[in-house]
């Protein structure tokens, strides 16, 4: 009998949630417990779902995802946490494994890197997409990432709160209504 991986998804641009969510709705043994937009939002979920795996951008209102990724770890340390960001410096991706996830997907390659990704890490093991960090030899460089914590100083473009798109104006999707619903938000 296969394992089912319940998955939290967090990420504000809908189409690209939306795509993430399809993705793994493909797969049989994956259930996403619930999708989110908001890193803090992102920190509720976790701590009363304790999801398997964790997919989750950096760029978030609220909280941005390194942050929430410090404050997972602390409340649902079994959680695994993948990173599907646009952000591609050398200094974002290592301060992303830093902060607790096993894995890091630039958002360019998602389409191929995403089920490697997901299956490396749900069998404890780093993934980096290529290209990034310059090189695979890089990411064993962090292996012991996970008991450092240096300060983050988020950079200047991830400062900013991201306006809600329009197609989420009239309403939220439902999924992130009952994961607020269930952890008393709002």
């Amino acid at each position: 009998m296969r394992t089912m991986n319940r998955v939290l998804v967090v990420e504000d641009f809908v189409p690209f949630r939306a795509f993430v969510s399809a993705l793994l709705r493909e797969k049989a043994d994956f259930q996403i417990v619930s999708e989110t937009s908001d890193g803090l939002d992102a920190v509720r979920c976790a701590r009363e779902l304790h999801p398997d795996l964790i997919l989750m951008d950096i760029g978030l209102p609220g909280l941005n995802g390194i942050e929430a990724a410090r404050r997972i770890r602390e409340l649902a340390p079994r959680s695994r946490i993948v990173f599907l960001s646009q952000e591609g410096s050398t200094e974002i991706v290592e301060e992303a494994l830093r902060s607790g996830a096993l894995g890091y997907v630039h958002k360019p390659r998602a389409g191929n890197d995403l089920y490697p990704a997901v299956a490396a890490v749900l069998e404890g093991q780093r993934f980096v997409s290529d290209g990034l960090m310059g090189s695979k030899e890089a990411v064993s460089t962090l292996r012991d990432a996970r008991n450092h914590r240096p300060c983050f100083e988020e950079p200047p473009h991830l400062r900013f709160q991201r306006a809600r798109p329009e197609s989420q104006s009239a309403a939220e999707p439902l999924r992130e209504l009952q994961c607020r619903a269930r952890v008393g938000n709002r």
